[in-house]
């Protein structure tokens, strides 16, 4: 049975039944808002208040302080404690993309992901990490590499990207196939508010709930709520959606 690592958002470990397979590298999917970077910074937050597990947050758009502040401003009081103690590290983009290749990057921060004190990892974003390849050959080869990397040093890792769509692509990127898990983040008009939903749509050697769930943002993070699964925003269940599958997601 694999080894299991929680993330600590209330209802996300009930619906993948237990948390994230321990080493695994998923892929949050989402267009702008939907709240992809406060769920990485809550696994790296929860991860050290709740598990005791240092965390990595590599982040191409934004800076330590922008960074300190968002935390801040969704309730992680003790986050620049928690980065002051070295028990999460952040690289911005002022370090990422200093030298504009991707072999320099890496050879930065490789001593920090090879550091046993950290069991987390969030890369955010995919989106900005291409831009440092011109080819998509040389992009798979450098996200199979790195992913192998994080795999390698024992990272449980999420890793962002920006879609434009509300609801997922259905058009299958490089991404999908190179990561263990799929989880895609909703937002949905209505009216003059929006909805908010949750799709765990792969994990690889475990079982998941194949539904949407509701989610919201409050103070202190990401709620997801499981006892409203199996509605669609549609009318009607597209494939997938509505049911619970045990077997889903397992390869």
């Amino acid at each position: 049975m694999p080894e299991f690592v929680k993330t600590g958002v209330e209802g996300l470990d009930s619906i993948l039944n237990g948390g994230i397979v321990e080493n695994a590298a998923v892929l949050v999917s989402g267009n702008p808002g939907t709240g992809k970077s406060i769920l990485g910074m809550q696994f790296l937050y929860n991860g050290v208040e709740l598990f005791d597990e240092g965390g990595i947050y590599l982040t191409f758009e934004e800076t330590a302080d922008d960074i300190s502040q968002a935390a801040n401003s969704i309730g992680f009081d003790d986050w620049d404690e928690f980065v002051d103690e070295g028990r999460i590290k952040i690289y911005d983009k002022r370090t990422l993309l200093r030298s504009g290749d991707f072999s320099d990057t890496l050879d930065t921060i490789l001593e920090d992901l090879q550091d046993t004190k950290y069991d987390r990892l969030v890369l955010d974003s995919l989106t900005m990490f291409q831009l440092f390849f011109e080819e998509e050959k040389e992009q798979r080869q450098y996200l199979l590499k790195f992913i192998d990397i994080l795999k390698d040093s024992g990272l449980t890792s999420i890793l962002t990207m920006e879609q434009s769509a509300v609801f997922p692509d259905t058009e299958i990127g490089l991404e999908n196939f190179l990561t263990d898990g799929n989880i895609y983040l909703i937002q949905s008009p209505a009216g003059s508010t929006s909805n908010r939903y949750i799709w765990v749509a792969k994990m690889r050697k475990q079982p998941i709930k194949n539904s949407m769930f509701p989610l919201e943002i409050e103070e202190g993070g990401i709620q997801v709520f499981e006892q409203a699964a199996g509605f669609s925003m549609m009318g009607e269940s597209p494939p997938g959606f509505g049911e619970e599958d045990p077997g889903a997601g397992l390869e």
